[in-house]
Order: C-alpha cells, then structure tokens, then sequence
C-alpha cells in the first residue's frame, strides 16, 4: 500500500498506522506522539499531538477526511495522502494541544528530574506560547512514594495512561490505575497501595514528563552533566542491556535503552536499575549515541576527529590520521 506523508511516497504493509508509516520515513515530518507506544498494545488517541490532515483518504476515494486525525491510531488506505507539517491546520492545533497540556502543568524545569529529557519540554518549545491565557488556580496535588523506589508528582502528569499500560501488559501485577474522571483525574494506587514487582521501574522510562522519578536518583545530578554509556551484564530476569549514566567511575542511574523516537528497546528489571550502581557490576561497552538537538549532547563526544593542518606556503592541507 502507498501513502503519501509531506509530498513522500512510501510503501507500506496493510494495517500500518500513519504515525509508523511516519517513522519509516524519518526526519521531521514523524508527528510527536505523548501517549503512544508501538511496544504497548492499546496505547495512542489520548494526548491528541499527533494529529494530522488527511487531504485524500484513499485512490478509490479521494474526498478528503472532515477532521484532524490520530495518527497513531489512524491505519493507511492505499492511495492516502497526508498532511503534518506542510498543513497550517496542523501546526496550528499542535499549538493548542500543547497549550491545553500546560494548563495544569507547574513550572517545575528548574527543579525537575526530568529536565533535558522532557518530551513535554521540547514539544513546548517547538510548539508552545510564551504567556499563558488561564487566570484560573491550577489544580494541586500531594507528592506521593508508590513505592520504595518511585516518587509520583501528579501536578506534572498528562494523563497518557503509559505507565498504566506498562504495568499491565509487563508487570501482570498493577496495583495503580487512573481514578476519578475530568479535571480531578488522577494515576494513584487504591488505599496508597506501594508498587512492587520485578518490572516496576519501567513505568519511570516510559513516561513522558516528570510525573515518575527515580528516588534513587532524585536530585543527585543534572542529566546533562553525566555521560550516558552503554552496559551490559548477565541478568537471570532481563537482557541486562542498559544505559549507565556516568560521572568518571561513579554510576549516578540505570536506565532501558531508548530508540531513536524516546521508546524502551527492551524493558529491564528493577535489579539492573535500583540494585546495581557500582562499576564492578557491569561490562561498559561505549558511549551512547545522542541526537545532537539534546541538551544531553552537550561536549558528548563519540570519537574523536582530529584537525587537519594547513601549510601555507606550499598551499596544502594535511589530514591527520
């Protein structure tokens, strides 16, 4: 099946959404996505981001769709024709949509774990308003432990339902869910029940925005200020591939290795993450690869290129080697 994405024409198989044609593409034209994630069943349609303009629904029939779609959620027809970032209509929804998301959202980035890494943050920048429109109170709540290694700050949540998702579908032993409806909307456990299984701490990688923290974590060192390097051991319960994020010899976190668009690789095990902080414990095989447009790529060098040098009086340049 053909889809054409920005005046892109791939193929794809049937029954792949907009959103993974998308990513097949690659490049700026992938729709930001706050709620889905391809490695968790059910996910997408909440947080509204990744809305697109179909202008040609399919080439057996070419009217167009009346309304914005989900791309994550919306599968390609044969002949479809979409519109993300060459759409004003887009852009311009992309802009509320961030807006309504930080109507509740406390200006927590000076002081929030999640700073440099925040999908919330770039999508903010890339799409945000300076001055906000409410004059209304922000709703609060308490700084709540659902866990001995899990620090929740619903004020920061948005409600994308992953980490609900995620203890679902890989603990197979959830003990926390989304209660109330509307505004008063809440991800808490039942009678402040604690988290606990193997697989907890992946509900922290898997969240978009600051609303789970590692306490083990909590305040220690900006992201940005670590280098973050590939490890690995031998694990009876995961793969033991992580990311070890590094200061000289001392291991500041644990984390799942992400893929290019901010998803878990594969999801580790609370041992790996929690339990194993020294050197001693794992096998560094390198730096990781970082996109340049992250705070985190600052002076992150991967290798090193050295000058060439310029002799000018015969009008030569010598590369080193």
């Amino acid at each position: 099946m053909k889809v054409t994405i920005d005046d892109i024409t791939i193929e794809v198989k049937e029954g792949t959404t907009i959103l993974e044609a998308a990513r097949k593409i690659g490049g700026k034209i992938v729709p930001p996505a706050m709620c889905y994630y391809s490695k968790l069943k059910g996910t997408g349609g909440k947080c509204r981001t990744c809305l697109v303009k179909v202008t040609q629904s399919s080439s057996k029939d070419p009217r167009p769709m009346p309304k914005l779609v989900a791309s994550c959620s919306t599968p390609i027809q044969d002949g479809m024709v979409v519109r993300n970032i060459t759409s004003k209509e887009v852009l311009d929804a992309r802009k509320a949509i961030v807006e309504f998301l930080l109507i509740n959202h406390p200006l927590d980035c000076p002081v929030c774990d999640q700073a440099g890494e925040c999908d919330l943050q770039d999508l903010s920048f890339q799409h945000g308003v300076v001055e906000t429109r409410s004059d209304e109170e922000r709703r609060e709540f308490p700084v709540i432990d659902i866990g001995d290694k899990i620090k929740l700050h619903m004020n920061r949540c948005i409600l994308c339902y992953r980490c609900v998702f995620t203890a679902d579908q890989i603990t197979g032993k959830r003990v926390h869910g989304v209660l109330y409806r509307g505004d008063a909307a809440e991800i808490s456990t039942y009678i402040q029940n604690v988290i606990d299984n193997d697989f907890s701490g992946n509900i922290i990688d898997v969240c978009p925005v600051g609303a789970l923290t590692d306490r083990t974590f909590r305040f220690k060192s900006r992201v940005w200020f670590l280098n973050p390097m590939d490890a690995s051991r031998e694990c009876s319960h995961c793969s033991g591939k992580v990311v070890a994020w590094m200061s000289g010899n001392k291991i500041f976190r644990i984390t799942g290795r992400k893929d290019e668009f901010g998803e878990l690789e594969e999801f580790i095990c609370n041992e790996c993450r929690f339990e194993k902080k020294e050197l001693k414990d794992w096998k560094i095989e390198g730096p990781r690869k970082i996109k340049r447009q992250s705070v985190i790529s600052a002076n992150h060098y991967e290798k090193l290129i050295k000058p060439s040098i310029i002799h000018p009086i015969e009008g030569t340049t010598e590369q080193q080697t």
